[in-house]
């Protein structure tokens, strides 16, 4: 079963064919994907079956894996995961690094996750730094409650997450960074019309004419919710770190600098307002 799957999975551009079918075999079976390995003559009964063949017609018809499964590994969490936002990516995970890096561990800082969608880098600064105090937001009221159940299932006290649209409703100075995947692709992007993009929630993923409309709005929103000193990191395409560090230079921000992913492509754009 494992096999057929597998083939039939090959027809999916940008899939990962035997990881999905082993994935949806576990989900459809209750087995774990070592016992997979371990225990080949596993027989399937016949509810395990229809349950896998069903999962198998729902990918094949272009359904993500993570929407199938209602989850997704970010960082050390594993995140529940609806069509109301965004799958988290492995690359978003650089952005968590640039902020325990260079934010103090044992400061009790304000860090504040802009459109969150799942909660993903909230969840994984919060669960990394006690001492900090994580506020997620999202204007979609199905992202701020997949957010707010995430927080709750790893009962992660130190975060609260906010229905707004980005930082509208917060306070003046009172943050010491800003951490933010914001959508980034440009209106017109074929991309948004291939792969898992097409069920993702475009509002997302979208954002202008060249992408970079919400990362304008959030630099200029910055600079008056950071205190002095104030850390901002933002995701972004990988051919707009030129661009994004002109932004942010025109805000004011200083000590700015694009980092590469593991692929070795500019993924993200740090600052900081001056002292």
């Amino acid at each position: 079963m494992l096999r057929e799957a597998t083939a039939a999975l090959t027809i999916l551009p940008h899939a990962s064919p035997h990881l999905e079918a082993a994935l949806l075999l576990c989900d459809a079976t209750g087995h774990t994907r070592t016992e997979l390995l371990v225990r080949p003559e596993i027989a399937l009964g016949a509810a395990d079956l229809a349950r896998f063949e069903a999962l198998i017609q729902r990918r094949l018809t272009g359904e993500p894996i993570a929407y199938i499964r209602g989850r997704q590994a970010f960082w050390t969490l594993e995140l529940e995961i609806t069509p109301d936002a965004l799958i988290p990516r492995p690359e978003t995970e650089l952005l968590v690094e640039l902020a325990l890096e260079r934010l103090r561990a044992d400061a009790p800082l304000r860090v504040l996750d802009a459109g969150s969608g799942s909660g993903a880098i909230a969840a994984a600064l919060a669960s990394e730094r006690p001492a900090w105090t994580l506020i997620a937001t999202d204007r979609t009221m199905g992202a701020a409650r997949l957010t707010g159940r995430n927080l709750r299932t790893w009962a992660l006290g130190n975060a609260q997450v906010i229905r707004c649209d980005w930082l509208r409703p917060i306070a003046e100075r009172s943050l010491d960074a800003i951490i933010a995947n914001p959508p980034y692709v440009p209106d017109a992007d074929p991309h948004l019309g291939q792969g898992d993009l097409i069920r993702e929630p475009r509002n997302a993923l979208a954002a202008g004419p060249d992408g970079l409309d919400a990362i304008r709005t959030l630099s200029t929103q910055a600079t008056s919710r950071l205190r002095p000193a104030g850390f901002i990191a933002l995701e972004h395409g990988f051919d707009q770190g030129s661009a994004v560090r002109t932004i942010l230079n025109r805000h004011g921000f200083e000590d700015i600098h694009t980092h590469p992913d593991l692929g070795g492509r500019e993924r993200a754009t740090t600052g900081r307002l001056p002292a």
